[in-house]
C-alpha cells in the first residue's frame, strides 16, 4: 500500500531533480505515524538498556551457554527485526518464551527467554514493522494489552520465586542492598509509551480500549 502512495509520488516527480528518500518518507506519514516511530525507537532503547541491567544483575544466566556474551546475545536478539525464533528456546515467542522465563522447571537463559518475549511481543504491536506509514493500521488494543503485559512482567520479576523461596531473577535492590530503582523506572518508561501510543491510535480513529481486569497472567497477544 505504501508503494503505492510512492509510486504516485514518484511519477508527478518525474526524473527532474534527484529523490529525496527523506522527503518521500515523510510524506507517506501522518503525524500517528511519525509518533509511533518515535516511541518505538525509545522503546527499543529502554529494552536494550534492560538486557544489559538483567544479565549484570543476572550474570550466571550467561554462563548457561558456553562462550555466550552479553553482546552476543544483544545481536541475536536487536540486529534482525524479523520474527524472533530461536531452538534454544523450542521456537517459543512472544509471551509463551515471557512464561518460559518464569517456569521453575525452566534449566536455560532465563535473561534471554525474557528479552525474546518481551521484544517479539512489543514488535508485533507494530505490526513487525519498524516504520509506519499512512495505509498502515496500528490495533490500539493490542498496544494497551502489550502495556499491561509489562506491568505484568515487572510485578513477576519482582515476585516469582522458586521452591527455595529465591527470585528467579533479581531486578531492584533487596533487602540489605544498596537502593535501587532503575528497573522500576525502565519499565514505567516502557508502559507510558504504550499506553500514549494506544490511547493516540484511538483517538485517530475514534475508537474506545477495552480495559482488562488485571492478573498475574499475560494477555495473548496474537503473534
Amino acid at each position: 500500500m505504501v508503494g503505492v502512495a510512492l509510486t504516485i509520488l514518484l511519477t508527478t516527480v518525474g526524473c527532474r531533480n534527484p529523490i529525496d528518500t527523506t522527503a518521500l518518507n515523510s510524506f507517506a506519514k501522518s503525524d500517528v505515524d511519525m509518533v509511533a516511530d518515535t516511541s518505538l525507537q525509545e522503546i527499543n532503547r529502554l529494552m536494550e538498556d534492560l538486557l544489559v541491567k538483567l544479565y549484570k544483575r543476572n550474570p550466571h544466566e550467561l554462563d548457561k551457554l558456553s562462550g555466550m556474551s552479553i553482546g552476543q546475545r544483544h545481536d541475536q536478539i536487536f540486529d534482525s527485526q524479523d520474527r524472533l525464533v530461536f531452538n534454544e528456546l523450542n521456537s517459543r515467542q512472544g509471551t509463551d518464551a515471557l512464561n518460559l522465563a518464569f517456569n521453575p522447571d525452566y534449566r536455560g537463559d532465563r535473561v534471554f527467554a525474557l528479552m525474546v518475549g518481551l521484544v517479539g511481543m512489543v514488535r508485533s504491536a507494530y505490526n513487525w514493522q519498524t516504520e509506519q506509514f499512512m495505509f498502515d493500521s496500528l490495533d490500539e488494543q493490542k498496544l494497551f494489552n502489550c502495556a499491561r503485559n509489562i506491568e505484568v512482567l515487572a510485578w513477576r520479576l519482582s515476585n516469582e520465586r522458586n521452591t527455595e523461596g529465591k527470585l528467579l531473577l533479581l531486578s531492584n535492590s533487596q533487602p540489605g542492598e544498596v537502593e535501587n530503582l532503575s528497573f522500576e523506572r525502565l519499565f514505567g518508561k516502557m508502559i507510558a509509551i504504550q499506553d500514549m501510543m494506544a490511547f493516540t491510535v484511538a483517538g485517530k480513529w475514534d475508537r474506545g480500549i477495552h480495559s482488562v481486569i488485571m492478573k498475574a497472567v499475560f494477555l495473548p497477544m496474537g503473534m
